[in-house]
């Protein structure tokens, strides 16, 4: 059983899906890809048991018999290694394969293809078609918010919260949360709420491009799968229950301030480098139309820096954790933002100033 290919055909899946492939692992088998042909197209498989994704690559010349599994990683370095433009010969030979291209000959152990695993999505499910570039941006805009291996498993995600007019997606790790929300037609009467496991998260938004072109994604109970080119992405769900997030959001704060973001943080960057290894703590200092910002650390040295903000109200003094501040003020797109605090006890909600779908809030700290 043999195949003959362009590397440039087979190079772009294969290292799409290697993300997907986990370096450390339970199972020998995990470590491969799935490579067979269906109705005359090779398809490519890599899964982590919790993530699937699968490119479907048609054109190639092969029996419909093709059907093994050959080590992710190797087969990735090989393409990548070999000439541009070259034509690659794949055959399976008594349980290897082997590669040729041009003077270089490779043969790589192969596992059966009966014992690779795969996820199977169930038939209850609620199907939305959303721009790329629109479900690139919801994603990228909240990503930065999950928790990482959290014992409160239900953070290690995103929750996307899909009515019958809106998509949302929320992440918190318990000290901040970030928010955003995308008008799309979905048909459904009932409010659905899923968490998508944070590797699923972000493999999903490798995948999306920044164009028009739409993306199918369907919503089971226990999957959401999403269809991009000439891509299938499935992940599992986690099956938990996402703290409520109205409740997190700060209402009634009437200290607002409007900054020039890039302005805002650069002052924050210089600030930081002074701060705490640890806690990265530093200290607000708000006054009418000046924000001054300090840092120091257990070696006694201090950082100071200001700006000049539009802001009419009382002076007042709180304290953050600088990275959440800069993982903001990289997440918005806008030339300036709006920051809107009540007291030193209690959260910031940062926006972009003329932003309506999207918003942060971070928790203050005590220096």
């Amino acid at each position: 059983m043999k195949l003959s290919l362009a590397r440039e055909m087979l190079l772009p899946a294969l290292q799409m899906i290697s993300g997907v492939v986990e370096k450390r692992h339970t199972m020998p088998i995990l470590a491969n890809f799935l490579l067979k042909v269906i109705n005359g197209r090779l398809t490519i498989t890599g899964t982590n048991m919790e993530v699937e994704m699968i490119a479907s690559i048609g054109g190639v010349p092969v029996s419909e018999g093709f059907r093994t599994t050959v080590p992710a990683r190797k087969l990735v370095d090989i393409f990548r290694a070999l000439p541009e433009d070259v034509m690659v010969d794949l055959e399976l030979k008594d349980n290897r394969l082997d590669i040729r291209a041009g003077n270089s000959h490779f043969t790589l152990a192969t596992l059966p293809a009966d014992h690779f695993p795969s996820i199977d999505a169930e038939d209850d499910s609620v199907t939305i078609k959303i721009p790329q570039k629109n479900l690139k941006k919801l994603i990228d805009s909240v990503a930065f918010g999950m928790a990482q291996q959290d014992v409160r498993y239900y953070l290690n995600g995103m929750l996307f919260e899909i009515t019958q007019s809106e998509l949302k997606a929320v992440a918190t790790d318990g000290h901040r949360l970030a928010l955003s929300s995308l008008e799309v037609t979905t048909g459904i009467e009932d409010v659905r709420a899923i968490i998508v496991p944070r590797k699923g998260v972000l493999e999903l938004a490798k995948l999306l491009q920044d164009t028009e072109s739409l993306c199918t994604v369907t919503v089971g109970k226990n999957h959401l799968k999403a269809s991009v080119d000439s891509f299938t992405f499935t992940s599992k769900l986690i099956d938990g229950k996402f703290p409520d997030y109205q409740r997190v959001i700060p209402k009634g704060g009437d200290k607002k301030v409007i900054a020039d973001r890039h302005d805002l943080k650069d002052v924050l960057v210089r600030a930081s480098i002074l701060s705490h290894e640890s806690i990265r703590g530093i200290r607000l200092f708000l006054e009418p139309s000046v924000l001054m910002v300090s840092a120091n650390n257990p070696d006694q040295e201090k950082a100071e820096d200001s700006l000049t903000v539009e802001y009419s109200g009382e002076p007042l003094q709180i304290g953050f954790n600088v990275s959440y501040l800069l993982d903001v003020m990289n997440a918005i797109k806008e030339d300036r933002i709006r920051l809107t605090l009540s007291s030193n006890n209690n959260s910031a909600l940062i926006e972009g100033e003329h932003s309506s779908d999207t918003l942060y809030v971070v928790m203050p700290m005590r220096l």
